[in-house]
C-alpha cells in the first residue's frame, strides 16, 4: 500500500528494479488487472507501477464526491512515497483526465505522457447526475446493472463473442467496485474539463483511440492533438478499452513512443 494524505492506495510493481519507472491508470470502474496484458512487454523494458485509483479495487474509499485534481495528488503522493522522482505515465478513460491533468499541473514530474479512450471533457452533468443517484441509491444492484451494461460500450461485439471469459473478467471489476467509491470517481469525471488547459501540455503525449469507442469516440482525441502541439495519435479496431481489446498492438505502440528519442 502506498500512502496519500488520506490513506492507503494500492499498488503493485512490476519489472526490473532501477529501470525507468511507467505509470499505469485505471479506468472507472476497473483496477489494476485491466493493465495484465500489456505487463509482459512493458516489464521488458520498464519497472511498472499500477495502482487502484481513489474508490476501486483496494484502495481507500473516502467520502466523495472526488475531483481529477485530488487524484492527480494522489499519484504524485505516490511517486513521493516511492522515492520516484520523474516518470512515464499512461492513463485509459479517467485515467486519461489524470494523465491531462498531470500534463498541465505536473510536467516536471513526468518523461512521456499516453492518454487512451479520453477526451479533455468526457459526457455531461445529464449524463452523470442520474447515474450517480442510481449507484449511490441501489448500491450493488446498480453496480450489477452496470457490468452488464458496460459490455457493449467496453467492448465491440466481435470481441465479444471471441473472448467471453477476459470479457467477464473485466466487467467483473465494475460489479466489484464500491457504489460509494464508482459515484464519487463519476462526480470527478463529470466536473473534469480541460479544454482550455491542454495547451500547458509540454511533455512528449501521445495519444490513443478507439474506432468504435462511443463513450470517448476518436473526435475527443483529435481535439486534444490539436491542442497539444507536437502529440502523437494512434487509432484500433476497439471499443472503450483498446488496451485489453488491441492487446499487443496497442502495447508495441505505446512502447515505440516510450523508447523513441
Amino acid at each position: 500500500m502506498g500512502r496519500t494524505q488520506e490513506g492507503e492506495l494500492n499498488y503493485r510493481l512490476d519489472g526490473p528494479q532501477g529501470a525507468p519507472v511507467l505509470v499505469l491508470s485505471n479506468s472507472l470502474g476497473t483496477d489494476l488487472g485491466m493493465w495484465d496484458a500489456q505487463i509482459p512487454a512493458f516489464t521488458e523494458h520498464f519497472q511498472v507501477l499500477r495502482y487502484d485509483t481513489r474508490g476501486h479495487g483496494q484502495s481507500l474509499v473516502s467520502e466523495g464526491p472526488y475531483s481529477i485534481e485530488q487524484l492527480g495528488h494522489d499519484v504524485l503522493a505516490l511517486l513521493d512515497t516511492l522515492n520516484i522522482e520523474r516518470a512515464h505515465f499512461c492513463g485509459l478513460s479517467m485515467g486519461g483526465l489524470i494523465g491531462q491533468w498531470l500534463g498541465i499541473h505536473a510536467g516536471g514530474r513526468l518523461n512521456k505522457l499516453v492518454v487512451c479512450n479520453t477526451a479533455a471533457k468526457i459526457g455531461e452533468a445529464a449524463m452523470w447526475n442520474p447515474r450517480i443517484e442510481m449507484v449511490l441509491r441501489d448500491g450493488p444492484a446498480a453496480m450489477a446493472g452496470l457490468r452488464d451494461a458496460s459490455i457493449a460500450r467496453w467492448f465491440t461485439e466481435d470481441y465479444v463473442l471471441a473472448h467471453p471469459e477476459q470479457v467477464k473478467r473485466i466487467t467483473d471489476m465494475l460489479a466489484a467496485t464500491s457504489p460509494q467509491g464508482y459515484a464519487a470517481n463519476c462526480a470527478a469525471v463529470r466536473d473534469a474539463d480541460f479544454r482550455d488547459q491542454l495547451g500547458a501540455i509540454k511533455v512528449p503525449l501521445l495519444i490513443i483511440a478507439g474506432t468504435e469507442d462511443a463513450v470517448t469516440p476518436p473526435s475527443g482525441s483529435h481535439y486534444i492533438q490539436e491542442h497539444v502541439p507536437g502529440a502523437q495519435y494512434a487509432e484500433f479496431y476497439a471499443a472503450h478499452l483498446s488496451s485489453v481489446q488491441a492487446g499487443d498492438a496497442f502495447s508495441q505502440r505505446v512502447l515505440a513512443f516510450l523508447l523513441n528519442d
